[in-house]
């Protein structure tokens, strides 16, 4: 998700790509764990109960969007929310992702999860 030319404000297309990223219960499931914390591949395997394949193709979706990012440690892939993301996260306290042509609210669990790994 690279910042449109006017501010904050995505373009028609970036937002399409945002949304179709975020139009999967799978890839909403890995945004909500990554809001809380770094994960591996692995560790994000153990945790949705998927194949490796299945979450690697969803990440994959996620990161060409621009909405997470890899960093690889080793022979592993650590993924984070890129710093776009969470920037836009903290200019709403926490609570949401304003996009500029749409806002994305999280679940109360996943706020309070969230307000207790900071």
């Amino acid at each position: 998700m690279k910042p449109a030319s006017t501010g904050d404000v995505l373009t028609p297309r970036q937002c399409a790509t945002v949304l179709k990223a975020l139009a999967d219960e799978t890839r909403l499931r890995i945004l909500e764990s990554l809001l809380v914390e770094e994960k591996c591949v692995t560790e994000l395997v153990q945790e949705l109960k998927c194949p490796q394949p299945h979450v690697s193709h969803h990440l994959r979706i996620l990161r060409d969007s621009g909405l997470v990012e890899g960093l690889r440690e080793g022979k592993q892939v650590c993924y984070r929310i890129t710093p776009t993301v969470q920037r836009a996260l903290a200019n709403r306290q926490g609570q949401a992702l304003n996009f500029g042509c749409c806002e994305l609210r999280f679940p109360e669990a996943v706020l309070m999860n969230l307000s207790h790994a900071r």
